[in-house]
Formats: structure tokens, sequence, C-alpha cells
């Protein structure tokens, strides 16, 4: 993946017109997932370099349960008065294909204003798991079958993804163990309780710095430079690919003027170096196009790949 290294005439930094630069009204971005993870982290940084641009506070607030679900109905339920924003990762193009009596559409009911980030995740070990690479991974879950235990966050969240379709493409038996949040599953990670998981290296690098967790591959379509050394996951399992993602959206409906403020605020604020380094620093990239256009196209995109797959892991 290529990184955006030049500011795009598009994204100079907006104009803040005289009537919004007078509001002060803290905004609200929405993080529908927990604390520490990779979508959280993305989040906040965003915040922080929104509210620089904008000049007015905003301020992230983490609603996470049942695949997203939970903070998508909460962003619905605020008055779409351009005040409330919402960050979506890979769970959000599946909310109806899991929960199929979910009200939402993940794309007529959200309204893409940028492409944050992406980020591979890894496929990490617990160190007494007798692999060193996805073959011996492989073999080791095939023996063990449904004794083999894969830590994951609620249905529909990446990382549960990510284990359900290595789970499909090599007809493994191991078990998906749901947690809260993907912190929750890396503690269990760590201490044994768990044997593998796919997640962020923002939470697996630095236990496997300090070996308390071994890296296997990655899960991306190709090598990563924010995962040195490791190979990915479709090397030994054609057609496994996954990279995690986050999209800023807005509601239809809700006032032009806001959006546009945000939008142009959003992509001001990816196109400064501070911004690009802290996300690179969080394991983060960013995406050579981050436009709402773009946004769109990809969110359309996910949904068409990962309905097929989610609606096997349907809750009803």
């Amino acid at each position: 993946m290529r990184i955006a290294r030049r500011v795009l005439p598009f994204l100079a930094t907006p104009a803040i017109s005289p009537a919004l630069a007078q509001e002060r009204r803290p905004l609200r971005l929405i993080i529908p997932v927990g604390v520490a993870g990779v979508t959280d982290v993305v989040g906040r940084i965003l915040a922080e370099a929104l509210q620089n641009q904008l000049g007015r506070p905003v301020v992230p607030e983490n609603i996470p349960g049942a695949g997203s679900t939970v903070g998508a109905a909460a962003f619905h339920r605020a008055p779409n008065d351009g005040a409330t924003f919402f960050i979506a990762t890979n769970n959000h193009p599946v909310m109806q294909a899991v929960y199929p009596n979910f009200p939402l559409n993940p794309v007529r009911d959200f309204t893409p204003l940028a492409l944050v980030g992406s980020q591979p995740f890894a496929l990490a070990v617990h160190p007494s798991v007798p692999a060193r690479d996805v073959p011996e991974l492989l073999a080791w879950l095939d023996r063990e079958g449904e004794a083999a235990n894969y830590g994951a966050t609620n249905p529909g969240a990446t990382n549960h993804l990510a284990g359900e379709l290595l789970k499909q493409l090599t007809q493994g038996r191991f078990t998906v163990v749901p947690y809260r949040t993907a912190a929750n599953a890396v503690q269990d990670l760590v201490a044994g309780r768990m044997h593998f998981t796919i997640d962020s290296p923002t939470l697996l690098a630095p236990l496997a710095r300090h070996g308390r967790v071994r890296l296997l591959a990655s899960s991306g379509p190709a090598p990563s430079a924010l995962l040195p050394g490791l190979a990915p996951i479709g090397a030994h399992v054609p057609g496994y690919a996954l990279t995690a993602w986050q999209v800023l959206f807005s509601r239809p409906g809700a006032p032009p003027g806001m959006d546009t403020q945000m939008r142009d605020a959003a992509l001001a604020a990816l196109a400064q170096d501070a911004t690009r380094q802290r996300l690179l620093t969080a394991s983060v990239e960013l995406w050579p196009d981050p436009s709402p256009e773009a946004a769109g196209q990809h969110v359309a995109e996910e949904v068409a790949r990962w309905t097929p797959i989610a609606a096997r892991i349907g809750t009803g």
C-alpha cells in the first residue's frame, strides 16, 4: 500500500466560515469499539487533528458492542444537527449481515466524509503454541481441532472476521471465543488462556518485542513495511487478505455546511505531516486518495465482499 507523500490541492487547510467559526459547541466523534484497539487510536488521533483544524473541541466517545451496532445506533439517535460524527471500521459493512434485525443500512444510512487509515493485522500465537510459521500453525490446528481457541471481539468485529475467514478458507475446526474488546482478547492471549488471534500490530507488536506473543504472518494482500519480515497469510492460504480500515461518516440530512466543513478539515488534517507521523507511529498507513468518493466506493466494495462471509456467522 502506498502512503500519500504530498498535499494535493484539494487538501489545503479549509477556510472556516464566520458563522461556523463563532460556534464553539463541542463536536462529538463516536468510536464504536473499545479503548486501545486500532480504531480507537485512530479516532483519537483524528479527533485531536480535527480540533486543531476547526478551532473547536472534538470529543471522542467510545460506545462499543455488538459488532459496532451499539455505537451506530447511538450515532443515529443523536440530533442530526452536524455536531455528531462517526468513525467506523471493517465491522461496519457487515452489520446487517451479522445482525439481520439491525435496521441501519451501512451504505444508505451513513455519509462518507473521508478514508482515514489502513492497517494490516498480525497473526499472533502464545509462545506455548509449537508453530513458527503459518504451515506449522495450520498443522497444529488440524491436530488440536476444537481444543485450539481463537480470541475475537464480538461478532462482526474486524478480528472476528479475520478469524472466520481463516476458518472458512482452511476448513478449520478451532473454537472462536468472543471478547468484549480487542484488549481483553489480547490480555488472555498473553496469559495463555487463548492460543492465537489476528489483530492490530498496534496491540501485538510491543508484546512480540518482549517475547509475550509470537508473530507469524500479516493479514494484508502483500508484505507490509509495518510488519517487517512477516509474509502474508495469503502466501499459504490462497484467497486470504484482510486490511483494517477506518472511515469518517456523517448522516444523510445533516447540515451541508457542517458536512463540508468536517470533510475539508479531515482531508487537511490527513495531509499534515504531524498527523501522518502519528498514524505511522501507531502502525497505520494513509490512503493515497482519502476523498469522500473513494470512501464511498470502498465501503460499497467491502459490503459486497464480506456480506456472504459474515452471513454465515450471523447471530439473528
